[in-house]
């Protein structure tokens, strides 16, 4: 887990397909009630705002309540985290790949 005080690592956070569905729609739009969330998904209210607590936990949604309504957003800070694990595979793969195209030339000549 990263310095924030998460209390869900952000890889554990992004495992589900909803979750990850609920990221997208949250960086589509500034912020988002949470009725206009579920009517995206086959499943009720309480399942999306189970999703969403998790995403919260992890710090990658923030919240706030206006009336009787809680709209929610996306703080994306947290996915620098899986930024910089895809990077290093990044490299690791580029770098084999470029061994790899090295050696199929040796053997060509």
């Amino acid at each position: 887990m990263s310095e924030n005080n998460q209390l869900r690592d952000v890889f554990d956070a992004i495992a589900d397909p909803t979750r990850r569905r609920l990221i997208r729609l949250l960086a589509e739009a500034e912020e988002i009630p949470l009725h206009e969330l579920t009517v995206q998904f086959q499943m009720g209210r309480t399942a999306v705002s189970k999703h969403l607590t998790i995403l919260k936990e992890a710090g990658l949604v923030l919240d706030r309540k206006v009336g009787r309504e809680t709209r929610f957003r996306l703080n994306a800070f947290p996915l620098r985290e899986i930024q910089d694990w895809v990077a290093y595979y990044s490299n690791f793969w580029r770098t084999n790949m470029l061994r790899l195209n090295q050696l199929l030339e040796e053997e060509e000549e």
